[in-house]
């Protein structure tokens, strides 16, 4: 059974929209905390762009003494390994084909949509986006981590090799450590995924200078994808 549509802010660049950016939130955030980054990210007028930035479900959260919050997933232990409630990823991942699936219904095709998200997003839009059955655009992740990366091999979508990804992160940050995210990039590029790949000295947010380039990635996969297309 498909997984309700997850309430959502959604921003259009243009009138009819032909692509899509659905962006994910980090812990204890929801998706206003984000919505604001659209006109910072600079696209070309001549992009149409539908952005979809959901509210993640309440849950308990374990290693927040169970305080219950805006998250992607139970993060139960502090540790890279064993930091992720592999259940609520699937069912996560389940909420992001949901609403990936009716932006198709819309019009706008999986190879013009992209997956994006900050910390505990970013962590979902990976794992969401190396397992879709359709191509993407292109996968933004900024600020986190490569979940069930054991498992890629057998679980990535062929549709999916090749991804381009685009990844950030703070080399100061105490959240969602530098080098888990070094290790995570590493793990993606000798799989053979191409990933482009900046570090900015800050904690755990996002630059501005950071966003530019988020929006450079995005409007260069959608600009190629349309040349692709046309050819």
């Amino acid at each position: 059974m498909a997984e309700p549509l997850l309430d959502a802010i959604e921003i259009e660049t243009a009138p009819n929209p032909d692509a899509a950016v659905i962006w994910l939130h980090g812990l204890g955030d929801d998706g206003r905390g984000w919505s604001e980054v659209v006109p910072a990210l600079g696209l070309p007028k001549a992009l149409a762009v539908r952005f979809i930035f959901p509210h993640a479900p309440v849950m308990a959260v374990t290693i927040n003494n169970g305080l219950r919050m805006r998250a992607w997933y139970d993060i139960r232990q502090a540790n890279l390994n064993e930091r992720a409630d592999l259940d609520g990823v699937r069912q996560s991942r389940a909420h992001v084909e949901a609403l990936r699936a009716r932006e198709a219904r819309r019009g706008i095709a999986p190879a013009r949509t992209l997956l994006a998200g900050f910390s505990q997003g970013g962590a979902i839009a990976l794992y969401a986006g190396l397992r879709c059955e359709d191509r993407l655009a292109g996968i933004v992740a900024l600020s986190t981590y490569l979940i069930g990366g054991d498992r890629l091999a057998a679980e990535a979508s062929g549709a999916n090799r090749g991804v381009p990804i685009f990844m950030a992160h703070g080399t100061y940050d105490p959240v969602v450590q530098f080098d888990w995210a070094q290790r995570s990039r590493d793990e993606l590029q000798a799989a053979g995924w191409p990933v482009e790949w900046h570090a900015y000295p800050i904690e755990h947010s996002a630059a501005v200078e950071e966003i530019i380039a988020a929006g450079s990635f995005i409007t260069r996969v959608l600009i190629d994808q349309s040349v692709e297309t046309s050819t």
